[in-house]
């Protein structure tokens, strides 16, 4: 495991996502997959399993401390009183005083940035989080939230896959001294049908997921976040460190990116898409 650091956060640069998992399989897997060496931990409120999350990580062997935590803000929530109130809530769910890092979860115009910003900056402020960040932010608005903020953006968590092309993202975070945080590395299942992808994975002599996860970290200032419900594929995602990929590989994977790879786009949260 070695870490991504950026606008003064260190972040583990391979997390475990618990996106769509049920509370039962996360109080199940999470365990699992500190004990495998996960130490990055990332939900939301609206996974509705923040509760379940904190119970795993309190019933675990791994020390709080030793754990990256992040979730996210509801879009619902972005208004100054409600957002401070539902962290609250989140804070309590996950039996922690403090997340590591809190994210707004999509853009929301219908309540200005400069409030969602300032509640983030005072939620900071108040210790109850340790780094800020966004999530599914276009450059435009990357560069508004970075402005408009007292303290550090350290991530802006966006889909990235092989069939996606985030250079422009990518630039400007590097640009902004971000990081950038892939979620749906695995594009719904996609990467597990491409012949690209599996002649890589067999020169390799590893699987597809693991080619797939090992790109994203490869690159430079880029965290993976993988998710699975089974021990055998939890035990497969983590290990990722013990080979790299060829300048070549990188390129070609690179290369499989089209116009039309884009999988999240949902109406009214959505921003204009660079």
């Amino acid at each position: 495991m070695f870490d991504v650091t950026t606008n003064g956060a260190t972040i583990p640069a391979l997390g475990f996502g618990t996106f769509r998992i049920s509370e039962d399989d996360v109080k199940r897997i999470v365990p699992k997959a500190l004990e495998t060496g996960f130490r990055h931990i990332d939900t939301a409120q609206i996974y509705e399993n923040e509760a379940a999350v904190g119970e795993a990580i309190e019933l675990s062997s791994v020390p709080r401390q030793d754990i990256f935590l992040t979730t996210k803000v509801w879009v619902s929530n972005y208004r100054h009183d409600d957002f401070i109130a539902s962290v609250d809530e989140s804070l309590k769910k996950l039996r922690t005083d403090y997340v590591d890092l809190l994210l707004l979860h999509w853009p929301n115009k219908d309540v200005p940035l400069a409030e969602q910003i300032g509640a983030l900056n005072d939620v900071r402020k108040a210790g109850k989080v340790r780094h800020i960040g966004v999530s599914n932010f276009n450059t435009a608005l990357m560069n508004e939230a970075v402005a408009l903020s007292d303290a550090p953006i350290v991530t802006n968590q966006i889909e990235y896959h092989p069939f996606i092309d985030q250079s422009v993202v990518m630039e400007t975070a590097n640009k902004l001294g971000m990081s950038l945080t892939s979620y749906f590395a695995m594009a719904d299942g996609k990467v597990f049908e491409n012949d690209t992808l599996e002649a890589i994975a067999a020169d390799q002599g590893k699987s597809v997921a693991q080619i797939v996860l090992r790109w994203v970290i490869e690159q430079n200032n880029v965290i993976a976040l993988s998710k699975t419900v089974g021990e055998k594929r939890l035990v497969e995602n983590f290990d990722i460190f013990d080979f790299e990929l060829t300048g070549e590989q990188m390129q070609a994977i690179h290369d499989l990116a089209d116009e039309n790879g884009r999988i999240v786009s949902p109406d009214g949260l959505a921003p204009d898409w660079d």
